[in-house]
């Protein structure tokens, strides 16, 4: 009876959804309203302990978007428990270096670069360190990245990142942001950014018409040691309008130098919304998952996922379709923004999930997991 001791009014609607549910938000729960009311961009992370730890951030267009939520599982992703948030944080992509758990985030939309450490488990994090600055105003150019891969090469931590905006011409440039692998990561001097490369309408293969822009890259080693960005490319108002990938190149020398053009390919997953790659060094093969176009007249459906390989990170192919919501409207449906890790023979792996009457099929209700046991057994 005593009102001080109620928590929370909380909203759930109840039903089938796929996968494990990790977290959920009811689209009129207005708990997090101060950063935004759906579920973003989840990442995962296992632990040497045998602890998975995911994040997610809360979004909502133009508005602040600056909380992250951080997770735990410790039977293997079948029961997962709330952890702590994280503020100012967005975008976040948890990962582990030299045994520390670290968060590389921006503080919101286009805002500045951030990093924090946590030593047990995700339960307290050290106080966050600006490493560039941005604009942190949604319509004003500013940092933007997603939970994409952290490759370590030669020495050298990288990641690609975005600087722009939505509502600028240029829409982004790619960067490269880095540090030496031995580095104190908390330290702002650590770390470096190179210049940018923006989409150039002039590349060869490059689709007809509209506005094109590259965002949310995978850094990968290709098959002649050199370091391949592979790039979503945002074309579902050009011709082609699905279908397609932009590869960058890195230079090891050079890595201030900005990306340079490399080719764009075919990609079954490769425009429109994220694909995430990660090489095997098991299979010795490069493995995706992203979001497929079955409906030509629907080229930025997000309701259908794919499993792809390639033996040489350019050439790829489906290897199992995942899940296929494809019966259901596009525009209410989506599982998409995809995170994995490759832990032993099995496929670990987030989405970004809006099912069972989410606001819509971009502002998604769940944080959803989903194993895939014996992965390299499906293409054989």
């Amino acid at each position: 009876d005593d009102p001080t001791q109620c928590s929370e009014l909380r909203l759930f609607r109840t039903g089938d959804y796929p996968g494990r549910v990790v977290s959920y938000l009811h689209p009129e729960d207005p708990i997090y309203s101060f950063s935004g009311s759906t579920l973003c961009n989840p990442c995962i992370v296992k632990m040497p302990s045998g602890t998975l730890v995911t994040c997610a951030d809360i979004f909502e267009s133009q508005m602040p978007q600056n909380l992250e939520i951080i997770y735990r599982s410790h039977d293997y992703g079948k029961t997962w428990e709330y952890v702590t948030e994280l503020f100012p944080c967005m975008w976040g992509t948890i990962f582990l270096h030299h045994g520390v758990l670290y968060m590389l985030a921006t503080s919101t939309e286009n805002g500045d670069i951030l990093i924090g450490a946590s030593h047990d488990e995700g339960s307290t994090w050290t106080r966050p360190v600006m490493l560039f600055p941005g604009s942190g105003m949604w319509k004003c150019a500013g940092w933007q990245r997603q939970p994409m891969p952290i490759l370590e090469y030669q020495g050298k931590l990288m990641t690609s990142i975005e600087y722009g905006c939505w509502s600028e011409p240029d829409l982004f440039g790619i960067h490269t942001l880095w540090a030496d692998a031995d580095a104190d990561l908390l330290d702002p001097m650590s770390w470096n950014m190179s210049a940018g490369t923006h989409y150039d309408k002039s590349w060869p293969n490059s689709p007809k018409g509209g506005n094109p822009a590259l965002l949310e890259g995978n850094l990968y080693v290709d098959r002649r040691g050199k370091v391949i960005n592979l790039l979503r490319m945002q074309i579902n108002n050009s011709f082609p309008a699905y279908g397609y990938a932009c590869y960058l190149e890195l230079d090891m020398d050079d890595l201030d130098a900005a990306p340079k053009f490399n080719s764009i390919r075919e990609m079954p997953t490769g425009a429109n919304t994220k694909t995430y790659v990660q090489y095997d060094a098991v299979s010795d093969k490069y493995w995706a998952i992203g979001n497929l176009v079955t409906d030509p007249s629907k080229p930025a459906m997000r309701n259908v996922v794919a499993l792809l390989a390639s033996d040489d990170g350019y050439d790829w192919r489906t290897v199992k379709v995942l899940c296929d919501y494809s019966e259901f409207n596009h525009l209410k449906v989506g599982m998409q923004y995809h995170h994995f890790i490759i832990d032993g023979a099995n496929i670990l792996w987030l989405s970004r999930t809006a099912f069972n009457q989410a606001r819509n099929f971009h502002d998604s209700n769940c944080q959803t997991f989903h194993p895939i046991l014996n992965f390299r057994e499906l293409d054989k």
